[in-house]
């Protein structure tokens, strides 16, 4: 079963990164405040990049390393979108 890794991009200019397996009910959880707690009040929220990965294993880890990159790093990864 197929996992992803997304970061969003936040209303106030923040991106806010997670791992699902279904981006799109994810996406639709945090519009309606009960995705992350950090994602509430930050609307309207926009899928930024997402990476499609063989599992759940494989997409925390890859979470991890994007949450490692710094602020213009995870910017030029949206871009690659």
């Amino acid at each position: 079963m197929a996992w992803y890794v997304y970061i969003l991009r936040c209303g106030d200019g923040t991106l806010y990164t997670g791992s699902t397996d279904n981006v799109e009910k994810r996406l639709a959880a945090h519009r309606a405040g009960k995705g992350a707690k950090y994602t509430r009040g930050r609307g309207p929220l926009e899928l930024a990049y997402s990476e499609q990965l063989p599992d759940k294993s494989a997409a925390l880890r890859r979470e991890y390393e994007i949450k490692q990159l710094t602020r213009q790093e995870k910017w030029r990864l949206c871009q690659q979108m």
